[in-house]
């Protein structure tokens, strides 16, 4: 932990190496625990908080040495409430781990669980394994996914490690690969998307993401693996990682995802419900390869029970491609 030194109700907090290359806002939400991320922000924004004696940004990395002045923060009797993950959660997240060393943890996500908690979530999954794991040091998301998307999630336990994750996102080095099943017959073949995203964009009163020249550069790459009449199931490997990228590249192709409520067609997310019994989000990260200084990290996540099913039905009437 961080050396501390009191002053008055202030802490004066000397980083220490094990937490250099983490975000402040992070920093900030696992030291004042049970505080919400619209105080650290309102604290950061108006100065209280101060690192090496000047005015910081949320999204600073912290380095060893650093000194980080935090005021003192009352929290209410609800917001001391440490969380406390079901007996059902912390046995689903336990059964959920794909790979695990010192370094680096990977988790099956389920889909309907947020990474981390905001807009309306009161938890996510780092907020639960931090709940689970007290004694672990450093615990960070390296990546996200969707709340509705099932799949590859890796975590860092170490800043060192949580730096090369990222820096291997930045530069196109990992691999990381979706099955999604879209409605209709796909007759593409293999297909590359490149087509820019605008996200926050309000249409009929909610927010989303939309094709738009003035967008961030989008790429997405479609492969065929199963074609049947009704649906179809591809791999997907995205070079971005936009907000919602796989989901709006396939929609504006007219192939919507099934069980996609914001952007997909409703009368065929009934008939895959109604009649192959699909009620949530047909998209996972079914397997991820990290570089990690000299080694690769290689993982593979099933399909979980609901989304085997709607394709053992699907089986009998369509034609494999391999």
């Amino acid at each position: 932990m961080p050396d501390s030194i009191a002053s008055g109700g202030v802490r004066h907090l000397e980083i220490a190496s094990n937490y250099a290359g983490q975000r402040l806002d992070n920093f900030l939400l696992r030291e004042l625990k049970g505080a919400p991320k619209s105080l650290i922000y309102r604290i950061v924004r108006k100065g209280e908080v101060r690192l090496n004696g000047g005015r910081v940004q949320p999204d600073r990395r912290l380095q060893t040495g650093d000194v980080l002045r935090i005021p003192p923060v009352r929290l209410n009797e609800r917001q001391e409430q440490p969380l406390r993950p079901s007996p059902g959660l912390a046995e689903q997240l336990r059964a959920a781990v794909l790979y695990e060393d010192r370094e680096l943890l990977i988790l099956n996500k389920p889909a309907g669980l947020a990474v981390h908690k905001g807009s309306g979530v009161d938890y996510g999954v780092i907020e639960a394994l931090r709940a689970l794991r007290p004694n672990e040091p450093f615990l960070e998301l390296a990546h996200r996914l969707d709340r509705d998307t099932s799949g590859c999630l890796a975590l860092a336990k170490t800043a060192v490690v949580l730096r090369l994750i990222q820096d291997a996102f930045r530069i196109g080095q990992v691999e990381k690969r979706y099955l999604a099943l879209v409605r209709d017959y796909w007759n593409h073949g293999p297909r590359e998307v490149n087509l820019p995203l605008r996200r926050n964009l309000l249409r009929g009163g909610e927010r989303m993401v939309e094709v738009m020249d003035d967008g961030k550069p989008a790429q997405t790459r479609f492969n065929p693996v199963s074609l049947f009449k009704p649906a179809s199931l591809l791999e997907v490997r995205i070079a971005t990682g936009r907000t919602h990228q796989i989901r709006v590249h396939a929609a504006h192709l007219d192939h919507p995802l099934a069980g996609d409520d914001k952007y997909g067609d409703a009368g065929f997310n009934r008939m895959m419900a109604d009649q192959y019994g699909l009620r949530r989000l047909f998209l996972h990260a079914h397997s991820l390869n990290l570089p990690l200084g000299g080694r690769d990290i290689a993982v593979s996540a099933p399909l979980d029970a609901e989304l085997r099913a709607v394709l053992d039905h699907l089986q009998p009437a369509g034609h494999r491609r391999d």
